[in-house]
């Protein structure tokens, strides 16, 4: 009897380029002209980057800069969420943005039903904060990627643990 095919769909942001995207964007901001006499902090915490600065013009400078960093340590923008625009001391504004991991229970039932819609002889099965999905053919697999690609989710999906 052939063993079934598996893969695994994911949606994980690796911190440690979270941390490294925000300690460059801390120094950039220290360095630019636009930020000269303007108190400013970025504060990483377990799942989310703090901002704080002077005005909403300020603001947006940061969030481009820290988003321009991410991008180029492939981080996935898709799993920011920001919050609301909030009033801090002294005039100053504040916002967190969210970084979101894994697959919640909504957005799997959302990708399972998907991947039944397609016809394929597969069946996925979620779990936890990811779906795996099995099927005899490789050829089924890689059409549920294909179709998976496709959608847009609102988060950033990794194909991951393709096994044979």
């Amino acid at each position: 009897m052939a063993k079934d095919a598996t893969f695994d769909i994911v949606s994980e942001v690796n911190m440690a380029e979270v941390t490294n995207a925000v300690n460059q964007t801390e120094r950039e901001i220290t360095q630019r002209y636009d930020f000269k006499g303007v108190t400013s902090e970025i504060t990483l915490e377990k799942d989310s980057v703090k901002i704080t600065t002077a005005d909403e013009m300020h603001l947006k400078s940061i969030i481009d800069v820290l988003q321009s960093k991410f991008i180029k340590r492939q981080v996935p923008i898709d799993n920011l969420e920001y919050g609301k625009i909030e009033p801090a001391a002294g005039g100053a504004v504040r916002q967190v943005v969210t970084i979101k991991q894994g697959i919640d229970k909504d957005l799997g039932k959302k990708i399972t039903k998907d991947i039944k819609d397609t016809k394929l002889k597969v069946q996925p099965q979620f779990m936890e904060n990811k779906i795996r999905v099995s099927g005899k053919k490789i050829d089924d697999l890689q059409a549920v990627i294909a179709k998976l690609k496709e959608n847009d989710y609102g988060i950033a999906l990794q194909f991951n643990n393709f096994r044979s």
